[in-house]
Protein backbone atom coordinates (compact mmCIF):
# COMPACT_ATOMS: atom_id res chain seq x y z
CA UNK A 1 0.00 0.00 0.00
CA UNK A 2 1.41 3.06 -1.35
CA UNK A 3 0.75 6.98 -1.54
CA UNK A 4 -2.37 8.52 0.11
CA UNK A 5 -5.98 7.24 -0.23
CA UNK A 6 -7.25 9.50 -3.12
CA UNK A 7 -3.80 8.83 -5.04
CA UNK A 8 -4.90 5.15 -5.17
CA UNK A 9 -8.55 5.61 -6.38
CA UNK A 10 -7.45 7.90 -8.55
CA UNK A 11 -5.38 5.28 -9.70
CA UNK A 12 -8.25 2.60 -9.79
CA UNK A 13 -9.39 1.08 -13.54
CA UNK A 14 -11.77 2.92 -15.45
CA UNK A 15 -14.72 -0.06 -14.96
CA UNK A 16 -13.82 0.32 -10.90
CA UNK A 17 -14.30 3.92 -11.32
CA UNK A 18 -17.31 3.87 -13.17
CA UNK A 19 -19.13 1.23 -11.02
CA UNK A 20 -18.05 3.29 -7.97
CA UNK A 21 -19.45 6.68 -9.45
CA UNK A 22 -22.65 4.98 -10.62
CA UNK A 23 -23.13 3.88 -6.93
CA UNK A 24 -22.21 6.90 -5.64
CA UNK A 25 -24.49 9.00 -8.02
CA UNK A 26 -27.67 6.76 -7.05
CA UNK A 27 -26.51 7.26 -3.11
CA UNK A 28 -26.95 11.32 -3.48
CA UNK A 29 -30.01 10.93 -5.14
CA UNK A 30 -32.06 8.31 -2.27
CA UNK A 31 -30.54 10.98 0.36
CA UNK A 32 -31.52 13.70 -1.57
CA UNK A 33 -35.42 11.29 -1.74
CA UNK A 34 -35.31 11.07 1.65
CA UNK A 35 -34.21 14.53 2.62
CA UNK A 36 -37.57 15.71 0.87
CA UNK A 37 -39.83 13.49 2.26
CA UNK A 38 -38.44 14.39 5.61
CA UNK A 39 -38.61 18.19 5.34
CA UNK A 40 -42.32 17.66 4.11
CA UNK A 41 -43.06 15.30 6.71
CA UNK A 42 -41.52 18.20 9.63
CA UNK A 43 -43.43 20.67 7.76
CA UNK A 44 -46.59 18.41 8.43
CA UNK A 45 -45.93 17.73 11.76
CA UNK A 46 -45.53 21.37 12.61
CA UNK A 47 -48.95 22.11 11.35
CA UNK A 48 -47.26 24.42 8.57
CA UNK A 49 -48.81 21.75 5.62
CA UNK A 50 -51.65 19.55 5.58
CA UNK A 51 -52.48 16.33 3.78
CA UNK A 52 -54.88 14.27 3.80
CA UNK A 53 -53.96 11.78 6.25
CA UNK A 54 -53.23 9.02 4.15
CA UNK A 55 -51.05 11.09 2.03
CA UNK A 56 -49.21 12.31 4.40
CA UNK A 57 -48.29 8.60 5.88
CA UNK A 58 -47.13 7.81 2.76
CA UNK A 59 -44.71 10.43 3.03
CA UNK A 60 -43.47 9.61 6.26
CA UNK A 61 -43.29 6.02 4.78
CA UNK A 62 -41.21 6.95 1.77
CA UNK A 63 -39.03 9.21 3.84
CA UNK A 64 -37.86 6.35 6.05
CA UNK A 65 -37.28 3.68 3.27
CA UNK A 66 -35.18 6.30 1.52
CA UNK A 67 -33.26 7.96 3.77
CA UNK A 68 -32.54 4.59 6.67
CA UNK A 69 -33.04 1.32 4.19
CA UNK A 70 -31.40 2.91 0.49
CA UNK A 71 -29.49 5.83 1.28
CA UNK A 72 -27.44 4.35 4.27
CA UNK A 73 -26.70 1.56 2.75
CA UNK A 74 -26.11 2.24 -0.38
CA UNK A 75 -23.40 4.71 0.42
CA UNK A 76 -22.04 1.91 3.27
CA UNK A 77 -21.90 -0.57 0.01
CA UNK A 78 -19.87 2.34 -2.23
CA UNK A 79 -17.45 3.43 1.04
CA UNK A 80 -16.50 -0.51 1.70
CA UNK A 81 -16.10 -0.76 -2.05
CA UNK A 82 -13.70 2.15 -2.26
CA UNK A 83 -12.16 1.87 0.91
CA UNK A 84 -11.01 -1.75 0.05
CA UNK A 85 -10.09 -1.36 -3.71
CA UNK A 86 -7.11 0.87 -2.29
CA UNK A 87 -6.76 -0.79 0.73
CA UNK A 88 -4.02 -2.53 -1.38
CA UNK A 89 -3.64 -0.43 -3.73
CA UNK A 90 -4.58 -3.36 -6.61
CA UNK A 91 -7.90 -2.43 -7.43
CA UNK A 92 -10.98 -3.64 -7.37
CA UNK A 93 -11.67 -7.52 -7.99
CA UNK A 94 -15.16 -9.16 -9.18
CA UNK A 95 -16.50 -6.02 -10.20
CA UNK A 96 -19.18 -7.49 -12.16
CA UNK A 97 -20.50 -9.06 -8.58
CA UNK A 98 -20.49 -4.87 -7.60
CA UNK A 99 -22.67 -4.41 -10.66
CA UNK A 100 -24.71 -7.64 -10.31
CA UNK A 101 -25.31 -6.38 -6.31
CA UNK A 102 -25.79 -2.85 -7.59
CA UNK A 103 -28.77 -3.72 -9.62
CA UNK A 104 -30.41 -5.88 -7.31
CA UNK A 105 -30.73 -2.96 -4.68
CA UNK A 106 -32.05 -0.51 -7.11
CA UNK A 107 -34.93 -2.73 -8.23
CA UNK A 108 -35.75 -3.15 -4.12
CA UNK A 109 -35.61 0.58 -4.70
CA UNK A 110 -37.82 1.01 -7.17
CA UNK A 111 -40.52 -1.60 -5.88
CA UNK A 112 -40.57 -0.40 -2.24
CA UNK A 113 -41.28 3.68 -3.59
CA UNK A 114 -43.62 2.15 -6.02
CA UNK A 115 -45.45 0.16 -2.43
CA UNK A 116 -44.90 3.18 -0.26
CA UNK A 117 -47.54 4.71 -2.90
CA UNK A 118 -50.38 2.23 -1.41
CA UNK A 119 -51.26 1.41 1.56
CA UNK A 120 -48.72 3.31 4.10
CA UNK A 121 -46.86 0.60 6.00
CA UNK A 122 -44.42 2.86 7.46
CA UNK A 123 -40.88 1.43 7.40
CA UNK A 124 -40.87 -1.16 9.05
CA UNK A 125 -43.65 -2.65 7.30
CA UNK A 126 -46.14 -4.23 10.25
CA UNK A 127 -48.32 -6.81 8.68
CA UNK A 128 -51.22 -6.14 10.88
CA UNK A 129 -51.48 -2.81 8.39
CA UNK A 130 -51.98 -5.40 5.52
CA UNK A 131 -54.78 -7.43 7.19
CA UNK A 132 -57.30 -6.47 5.02
CA UNK A 133 -55.26 -6.36 1.60
CA UNK A 134 -52.60 -8.16 2.26
CA UNK A 135 -51.60 -8.40 -1.75
CA UNK A 136 -50.04 -5.18 -1.46
CA UNK A 137 -47.40 -5.81 1.08
CA UNK A 138 -45.97 -7.84 -2.17
CA UNK A 139 -44.16 -5.34 -3.44
CA UNK A 140 -42.98 -3.74 -0.13
CA UNK A 141 -41.80 -7.00 0.99
CA UNK A 142 -40.06 -8.03 -2.19
CA UNK A 143 -38.48 -4.55 -2.22
CA UNK A 144 -36.45 -5.13 1.36
CA UNK A 145 -35.74 -8.68 0.16
CA UNK A 146 -34.13 -7.32 -2.73
CA UNK A 147 -32.44 -4.97 -0.77
CA UNK A 148 -31.32 -8.67 1.47
CA UNK A 149 -29.98 -10.14 -1.71
CA UNK A 150 -27.79 -6.86 -2.54
CA UNK A 151 -26.18 -6.64 1.12
CA UNK A 152 -25.17 -10.46 0.27
CA UNK A 153 -23.51 -9.98 -3.16
CA UNK A 154 -22.47 -6.25 -2.58
CA UNK A 155 -19.31 -7.05 -0.13
CA UNK A 156 -18.17 -9.90 -2.02
CA UNK A 157 -15.46 -8.05 -4.51
CA UNK A 158 -14.68 -5.70 -1.39
CA UNK A 159 -13.69 -9.47 0.14
CA UNK A 160 -12.06 -10.34 -2.53
CA UNK A 161 -10.31 -7.65 -2.87
CA UNK A 162 -9.16 -7.15 1.00
CA UNK A 163 -7.93 -10.81 1.06
CA UNK A 164 -5.29 -11.47 -1.75
CA UNK A 165 -3.10 -14.51 -1.06
CA UNK A 166 0.27 -13.49 0.92
CA UNK A 167 -0.93 -9.86 1.73
CA UNK A 168 -1.94 -9.24 5.73
CA UNK A 169 -5.10 -7.01 6.79
CA UNK A 170 -3.78 -3.75 8.23
CA UNK A 171 -5.90 -2.22 10.80
CA UNK A 172 -8.23 -0.81 7.95
CA UNK A 173 -8.37 -4.07 5.97
CA UNK A 174 -9.33 -5.77 8.68
CA UNK A 175 -12.43 -3.02 9.95
CA UNK A 176 -13.20 -3.26 5.98
CA UNK A 177 -13.68 -6.79 6.41
CA UNK A 178 -15.46 -6.97 9.65
CA UNK A 179 -17.63 -4.60 7.78
CA UNK A 180 -18.73 -6.54 4.97
CA UNK A 181 -19.47 -9.19 7.03
CA UNK A 182 -22.02 -7.07 9.18
CA UNK A 183 -23.35 -6.22 5.58
CA UNK A 184 -23.74 -9.83 5.08
CA UNK A 185 -25.56 -10.41 8.35
CA UNK A 186 -27.67 -7.31 7.59
CA UNK A 187 -28.62 -8.77 4.37
CA UNK A 188 -29.75 -12.23 6.25
CA UNK A 189 -31.87 -10.17 8.71
CA UNK A 190 -33.79 -8.64 6.19
CA UNK A 191 -34.38 -11.94 4.21
CA UNK A 192 -34.87 -13.41 7.32
CA UNK A 193 -37.59 -10.79 8.17
CA UNK A 194 -39.68 -10.16 5.16
CA UNK A 195 -39.15 -13.34 3.58
CA UNK A 196 -42.64 -14.92 5.86
CA UNK A 197 -44.40 -11.55 5.56
CA UNK A 198 -44.37 -12.04 1.08
CA UNK A 199 -44.99 -15.95 1.54
CA UNK A 200 -48.08 -14.59 3.29
CA UNK A 201 -48.65 -11.49 1.19
CA UNK A 202 -48.71 -14.26 -1.67
CA UNK A 203 -50.93 -16.17 0.39
CA UNK A 204 -47.97 -19.45 0.55
CA UNK A 205 -47.71 -18.75 4.42
CA UNK A 206 -49.89 -17.88 7.64
CA UNK A 207 -49.80 -14.87 9.00
CA UNK A 208 -45.77 -13.75 10.41
CA UNK A 209 -46.80 -13.62 13.93
CA UNK A 210 -43.46 -13.31 15.11
CA UNK A 211 -42.48 -10.13 12.29
CA UNK A 212 -41.88 -8.28 15.70
CA UNK A 213 -39.13 -10.69 17.11
CA UNK A 214 -37.33 -10.33 13.20
CA UNK A 215 -38.17 -6.62 13.15
CA UNK A 216 -36.01 -6.19 16.04
CA UNK A 217 -33.19 -8.02 15.44
CA UNK A 218 -32.86 -6.28 11.44
CA UNK A 219 -33.33 -3.35 13.08
CA UNK A 220 -30.64 -3.58 15.39
CA UNK A 221 -28.25 -4.51 12.96
CA UNK A 222 -29.28 -1.75 10.36
CA UNK A 223 -29.35 0.47 13.12
CA UNK A 224 -25.34 -0.57 14.68
CA UNK A 225 -23.51 -1.02 11.27
CA UNK A 226 -23.79 2.22 10.23
CA UNK A 227 -22.07 3.51 13.39
CA UNK A 228 -19.16 1.14 12.86
CA UNK A 229 -19.12 2.08 9.64
CA UNK A 230 -19.11 5.71 10.82
CA UNK A 231 -15.77 5.18 12.73
CA UNK A 232 -14.52 3.13 9.96
CA UNK A 233 -14.91 6.37 7.87
CA UNK A 234 -13.29 8.75 10.49
CA UNK A 235 -10.30 6.44 10.98
CA UNK A 236 -9.47 5.97 7.74
CA UNK A 237 -9.93 9.89 7.14
CA UNK A 238 -8.37 11.63 9.67
CA UNK A 239 -5.23 9.87 8.34
CA UNK A 240 -5.76 10.78 5.08
CA UNK A 241 -6.47 14.72 5.87
CA UNK A 242 -3.99 14.69 8.83
CA UNK A 243 -1.44 12.01 7.94
CA UNK A 244 -2.35 10.70 11.42
CA UNK A 245 -2.25 6.62 12.30
CA UNK A 246 -3.23 5.17 15.70
CA UNK A 247 -0.66 5.97 18.63
CA UNK A 248 -1.93 2.72 20.24
CA UNK A 249 -0.65 0.38 16.97
CA UNK A 250 -2.31 -1.22 14.86
CA UNK A 251 -2.96 -4.36 16.61
CA UNK A 252 -5.10 -3.01 19.39
CA UNK A 253 -7.47 -0.91 16.62
CA UNK A 254 -8.25 -4.65 15.09
CA UNK A 255 -9.04 -5.25 18.78
CA UNK A 256 -11.37 -2.60 18.76
CA UNK A 257 -13.00 -3.42 15.77
CA UNK A 258 -13.37 -6.68 16.46
CA UNK A 259 -15.16 -5.75 19.94
CA UNK A 260 -18.30 -4.80 17.66
CA UNK A 261 -19.05 -8.62 17.13
CA UNK A 262 -18.66 -9.30 20.69
CA UNK A 263 -20.77 -6.31 22.30
CA UNK A 264 -23.05 -5.69 19.49
CA UNK A 265 -25.34 -8.54 18.58
CA UNK A 266 -26.54 -9.22 22.03
CA UNK A 267 -27.76 -6.40 22.60
CA UNK A 268 -30.82 -6.19 20.59
CA UNK A 269 -32.78 -7.15 23.71
CA UNK A 270 -33.16 -3.29 24.81
CA UNK A 271 -35.27 -3.15 21.02
CA UNK A 272 -38.16 -5.36 22.48
CA UNK A 273 -38.53 -3.37 25.76
CA UNK A 274 -42.23 -3.00 24.26
CA UNK A 275 -43.50 -6.05 24.12
CA UNK A 276 -45.86 -6.73 27.17
CA UNK A 277 -45.18 -10.24 27.52
CA UNK A 278 -41.24 -10.14 27.76
CA UNK A 279 -40.19 -11.77 30.94
CA UNK A 280 -38.37 -9.34 33.66
CA UNK A 281 -35.30 -11.30 33.97
CA UNK A 282 -34.74 -10.90 30.08
CA UNK A 283 -35.72 -6.84 30.98
CA UNK A 284 -33.17 -6.62 33.56
CA UNK A 285 -30.55 -8.52 31.06
CA UNK A 286 -31.43 -6.19 28.68
CA UNK A 287 -30.50 -3.21 29.99
CA UNK A 288 -27.39 -4.74 31.62
CA UNK A 289 -26.34 -5.37 27.83
CA UNK A 290 -27.68 -2.37 26.86
CA UNK A 291 -24.66 -0.58 28.75
CA UNK A 292 -21.78 -2.09 27.03
CA UNK A 293 -23.76 -1.16 22.93
CA UNK A 294 -21.42 2.36 22.78
CA UNK A 295 -18.23 0.41 24.39
CA UNK A 296 -16.55 -0.18 20.46
CA UNK A 297 -17.74 3.39 18.82
CA UNK A 298 -16.33 5.61 22.27
CA UNK A 299 -13.56 3.05 22.74
CA UNK A 300 -12.44 4.07 18.82
CA UNK A 301 -13.28 7.75 19.40
CA UNK A 302 -10.40 7.88 21.94
CA UNK A 303 -8.23 6.07 19.76
CA UNK A 304 -8.64 8.72 16.95
CA UNK A 305 -9.04 11.92 19.38
CA UNK A 306 -5.49 10.98 21.49
CA UNK A 307 -3.86 10.29 18.28
CA UNK A 308 -4.47 13.83 16.56
CA UNK A 309 -4.05 15.17 19.78
CA UNK A 310 -0.70 13.83 20.81
CA UNK A 311 0.86 14.30 17.23
CA UNK A 312 -1.30 18.39 17.27
CA UNK A 313 0.81 19.04 20.41
CA UNK A 314 3.58 17.52 18.95
CA UNK A 315 3.43 20.10 15.89
CA UNK A 316 3.46 22.91 18.22
CA UNK A 317 -0.57 22.75 19.53
CA UNK A 318 -0.96 24.23 23.01
CA UNK A 319 -3.71 24.39 25.84
CA UNK A 320 -6.44 22.04 26.74
CA UNK A 321 -8.45 22.83 23.22
CA UNK A 322 -5.76 24.77 21.35
CA UNK A 323 -4.87 22.05 19.26
CA UNK A 324 -7.92 21.13 17.55
CA UNK A 325 -7.63 24.94 15.74
CA UNK A 326 -4.79 23.21 13.81
CA UNK A 327 -7.04 20.67 12.22
CA UNK A 328 -7.79 21.32 8.77
CA UNK A 329 -11.13 23.07 9.05
CA UNK A 330 -11.11 24.43 5.67
CA UNK A 331 -11.71 21.11 4.08
CA UNK A 332 -15.59 20.27 3.66
CA UNK A 333 -14.66 16.60 4.82
CA UNK A 334 -13.22 17.47 8.29
CA UNK A 335 -15.94 20.19 8.76
CA UNK A 336 -18.37 17.07 8.32
CA UNK A 337 -16.25 15.07 10.13
CA UNK A 338 -16.19 16.93 13.17
CA UNK A 339 -20.03 18.14 13.96
CA UNK A 340 -20.65 14.68 13.68
CA UNK A 341 -18.35 13.68 16.56
CA UNK A 342 -20.30 16.10 18.25
CA UNK A 343 -23.42 15.21 17.02
CA UNK A 344 -22.58 11.62 18.22
CA UNK A 345 -22.26 13.20 21.72
CA UNK A 346 -25.80 14.46 21.71
CA UNK A 347 -27.18 10.85 20.35
CA UNK A 348 -25.27 8.53 22.66
CA UNK A 349 -26.68 10.74 25.96
CA UNK A 350 -30.18 10.17 24.99
CA UNK A 351 -29.56 6.93 23.70
CA UNK A 352 -28.81 5.79 27.30
CA UNK A 353 -31.62 7.51 28.22
CA UNK A 354 -34.04 5.26 26.03
CA UNK A 355 -32.91 1.91 26.51
CA UNK A 356 -33.91 2.26 30.51
CA UNK A 357 -35.91 -0.28 31.01
CA UNK A 358 -38.62 1.39 33.01
CA UNK A 359 -38.14 4.43 31.17
CA UNK A 360 -38.41 2.81 27.66
CA UNK A 361 -42.45 1.80 27.66
CA UNK A 362 -42.91 5.77 28.45
CA UNK A 363 -40.61 7.22 25.60
CA UNK A 364 -40.46 4.59 23.24
CA UNK A 365 -43.89 5.51 21.53
CA UNK A 366 -43.11 9.35 21.60
CA UNK A 367 -41.52 11.85 20.06
CA UNK A 368 -38.35 11.38 21.71
CA UNK A 369 -37.26 8.67 19.15
CA UNK A 370 -37.36 10.91 16.35
CA UNK A 371 -36.29 13.22 18.33
CA UNK A 372 -32.97 11.61 19.66
CA UNK A 373 -32.61 9.42 16.64
CA UNK A 374 -31.35 12.03 14.25
CA UNK A 375 -28.79 12.92 16.24
CA UNK A 376 -27.26 9.60 15.08
CA UNK A 377 -28.89 8.98 10.98
CA UNK A 378 -28.62 12.60 9.91
CA UNK A 379 -26.06 14.28 12.54
CA UNK A 380 -23.51 11.86 12.95
CA UNK A 381 -23.90 8.81 10.29
CA UNK A 382 -24.70 11.02 7.29
CA UNK A 383 -22.51 13.85 7.94
CA UNK A 384 -19.99 10.92 8.38
CA UNK A 385 -20.12 9.35 5.22
CA UNK A 386 -20.69 12.85 2.83
CA UNK A 387 -17.59 13.60 4.62
CA UNK A 388 -15.93 10.13 3.10
CA UNK A 389 -17.73 11.28 -0.25
CA UNK A 390 -15.77 14.67 -0.66
CA UNK A 391 -12.90 13.24 -0.48
CA UNK A 392 -13.90 9.80 -2.71
CA UNK A 393 -15.47 11.73 -5.69
CA UNK A 394 -12.49 14.23 -6.22
CA UNK A 395 -10.08 11.39 -6.70
CA UNK A 396 -12.53 9.05 -8.34
CA UNK A 397 -13.28 12.02 -10.93
CA UNK A 398 -10.19 14.36 -11.09
CA UNK A 399 -12.52 17.34 -10.24
CA UNK A 400 -12.44 20.06 -6.56
CA UNK A 401 -15.70 19.63 -4.77
CA UNK A 402 -18.02 23.20 -6.13
CA UNK A 403 -18.31 25.59 -4.00
CA UNK A 404 -16.13 24.36 -1.20
CA UNK A 405 -16.81 27.49 1.13
CA UNK A 406 -20.27 26.89 0.88
CA UNK A 407 -19.75 23.01 1.52
CA UNK A 408 -17.45 23.68 4.29
CA UNK A 409 -20.71 25.70 6.13
CA UNK A 410 -23.27 23.40 5.86
CA UNK A 411 -22.27 20.60 8.51
CA UNK A 412 -22.72 23.83 10.84
CA UNK A 413 -25.93 25.00 9.51
CA UNK A 414 -27.21 21.36 9.26
CA UNK A 415 -26.00 20.80 12.73
CA UNK A 416 -27.85 23.81 14.23
CA UNK A 417 -31.13 22.88 12.73
CA UNK A 418 -30.38 19.60 14.11
CA UNK A 419 -29.91 21.30 17.79
CA UNK A 420 -32.90 22.70 17.64
CA UNK A 421 -35.42 19.53 15.98
CA UNK A 422 -33.96 17.76 18.42
CA UNK A 423 -34.09 19.81 21.80
CA UNK A 424 -37.91 20.52 20.72
CA UNK A 425 -38.91 16.87 19.80
CA UNK A 426 -36.95 15.18 23.18
CA UNK A 427 -38.56 17.88 25.30
CA UNK A 428 -42.04 16.88 22.80
CA UNK A 429 -41.75 13.42 23.93
CA UNK A 430 -41.08 13.69 27.43
CA UNK A 431 -44.41 15.87 27.69
CA UNK A 432 -46.11 13.02 25.76
CA UNK A 433 -45.92 13.71 22.47
CA UNK A 434 -46.73 10.43 20.12
CA UNK A 435 -44.72 9.97 17.24
CA UNK A 436 -46.75 7.78 14.92
CA UNK A 437 -49.41 10.53 14.70
CA UNK A 438 -48.82 13.19 12.92
CA UNK A 439 -51.65 15.57 13.62
CA UNK A 440 -50.85 16.41 17.06
CA UNK A 441 -53.61 18.81 17.63
CA UNK A 442 -56.19 16.65 18.39
CA UNK A 443 -58.93 19.09 17.45
CA UNK A 444 -57.41 22.09 20.22
CA UNK A 445 -57.44 19.33 22.91
CA UNK A 446 -53.89 18.84 22.73
CA UNK A 447 -51.73 20.43 25.84
CA UNK A 448 -50.52 23.87 25.06
CA UNK A 449 -46.65 23.67 24.77
CA UNK A 450 -47.17 20.80 21.70
CA UNK A 451 -47.94 23.28 19.03
CA UNK A 452 -44.83 25.17 19.46
CA UNK A 453 -42.41 22.79 20.30
CA UNK A 454 -44.02 21.12 17.14
CA UNK A 455 -43.61 24.05 15.17
CA UNK A 456 -40.00 24.30 16.38
CA UNK A 457 -39.56 20.69 14.96
CA UNK A 458 -40.49 21.78 11.76
CA UNK A 459 -38.47 24.81 12.00
CA UNK A 460 -35.20 22.72 12.89
CA UNK A 461 -36.17 19.66 10.52
CA UNK A 462 -36.54 21.79 7.56
CA UNK A 463 -33.42 24.06 8.16
CA UNK A 464 -30.82 20.95 8.77
CA UNK A 465 -32.41 19.04 5.62
CA UNK A 466 -31.82 22.07 3.66
CA UNK A 467 -28.27 22.09 4.97
CA UNK A 468 -27.45 18.39 4.00
CA UNK A 469 -29.17 18.85 0.65
CA UNK A 470 -26.57 21.92 -0.24
CA UNK A 471 -24.02 19.82 0.56
CA UNK A 472 -24.82 17.01 -1.13
CA UNK A 473 -25.37 18.77 -3.89
CA UNK A 474 -22.04 20.28 -4.00
CA UNK A 475 -20.88 16.81 -3.98
CA UNK A 476 -22.52 15.89 -6.73
CA UNK A 477 -21.53 18.18 -8.84
CA UNK A 478 -17.91 16.11 -8.85
CA UNK A 479 -19.93 13.96 -11.17
CA UNK A 480 -21.07 16.39 -13.89
CA UNK A 481 -18.63 17.39 -16.71
CA UNK A 482 -16.44 20.44 -15.91
CA UNK A 483 -12.81 22.03 -16.19
CA UNK A 484 -10.78 20.20 -13.06
CA UNK A 485 -9.36 22.23 -10.31
CA UNK A 486 -6.75 21.75 -7.74
CA UNK A 487 -8.08 19.76 -4.48
CA UNK A 488 -7.27 20.90 -1.24
CA UNK A 489 -3.94 19.18 -0.17
CA UNK A 490 -4.18 17.29 3.60
CA UNK A 491 -2.09 17.77 6.22
CA UNK A 492 1.07 15.66 7.24
CA UNK A 493 1.38 15.00 11.01
CA UNK A 494 2.86 11.70 10.75
CA UNK A 495 6.25 11.73 12.49
CA UNK A 496 7.88 10.73 15.92
CA UNK A 497 5.44 12.67 19.15
CA UNK A 498 6.98 13.08 22.26
CA UNK A 499 6.59 9.87 24.67
CA UNK A 500 4.00 10.65 27.57
CA UNK A 501 2.23 13.18 25.93
CA UNK A 502 -0.79 14.25 26.93
CA UNK A 503 -4.57 13.25 25.43
CA UNK A 504 -6.78 14.70 28.03
CA UNK A 505 -9.96 15.79 25.46
CA UNK A 506 -10.98 12.22 24.45
CA UNK A 507 -11.52 11.04 28.19
CA UNK A 508 -12.86 14.58 28.80
CA UNK A 509 -15.58 14.33 26.55
CA UNK A 510 -16.58 10.56 27.52
CA UNK A 511 -17.06 12.00 31.18
CA UNK A 512 -19.00 15.03 29.44
CA UNK A 513 -21.18 12.04 28.10
CA UNK A 514 -21.94 10.02 30.71
CA UNK A 515 -23.01 13.29 33.31
CA UNK A 516 -25.51 14.21 30.90
CA UNK A 517 -26.86 10.60 30.39
CA UNK A 518 -27.10 10.31 34.13
CA UNK A 519 -28.80 14.16 34.07
CA UNK A 520 -31.24 13.44 31.41
CA UNK A 521 -31.91 9.79 32.74
CA UNK A 522 -33.06 11.34 36.30
CA UNK A 523 -35.00 14.37 34.26
CA UNK A 524 -36.95 11.70 32.23
CA UNK A 525 -37.89 9.64 35.49
CA UNK A 526 -38.87 12.94 37.54
CA UNK A 527 -41.06 13.89 34.95
CA UNK A 528 -42.48 10.44 34.39
CA UNK A 529 -43.46 10.38 37.72
CA UNK A 530 -45.22 14.03 37.17
CA UNK A 531 -47.33 12.49 34.86
CA UNK A 532 -51.12 12.59 36.02
CA UNK A 533 -51.31 8.79 34.12
CA UNK A 534 -49.23 5.79 33.74
CA UNK A 535 -48.81 5.10 30.44
CA UNK A 536 -47.63 1.77 28.96
CA UNK A 537 -46.21 0.71 25.17
CA UNK A 538 -47.30 -2.09 23.02
CA UNK A 539 -45.66 -3.11 20.00
CA UNK A 540 -43.04 -2.26 17.71
CA UNK A 541 -40.07 -0.10 20.20
CA UNK A 542 -38.06 1.42 17.17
Amino acid sequence: MTGSLSHRLSTLSPGARGLLLTMAAAALLALLAGIAGGALTALIRGGLVHLPSDDAYRVLTFHGISAFFYWLYLVQAVLLLAFAAAEHGRGLDWSPLGWAGFALLLAGFALSAIAATGTPFLYDGNPDLARDAPEEMVPFAAGYLLLGLALLVLPLPALRSLTRPGVALSATGFALFVWAGFLMVSGFAAIYAFLPEFLWALGRADFPAGQSTNWHILFHNMHYLPLMGTVIVWYVLMQELTGVTSIFGARFSKLVFAMYLVFVPPTSLYHMFLEPDLPQPVRILGSMLSLFVSVPTLTAFLIIVASLEVHARAKGGRGLFGWIRMLPWQNPAMAAAGFAVLNMGLGLVFAFVLIQADLAPLLSDSFFVPGYFHFFTLGTVTLSFLAALAVLLPALTGRALAAPGLARRMPGLASLGLAVFGACGIAAGYLGVPRRVLDTSYGGEAPTLWAPLMLGVATGGTVMAAAVAGLALCLAACLLPRQARPVLAPLDWSGPVRPGAAALVGPLSVLMIVLAMAGFTALGFELMRALPLETTGGGHAH
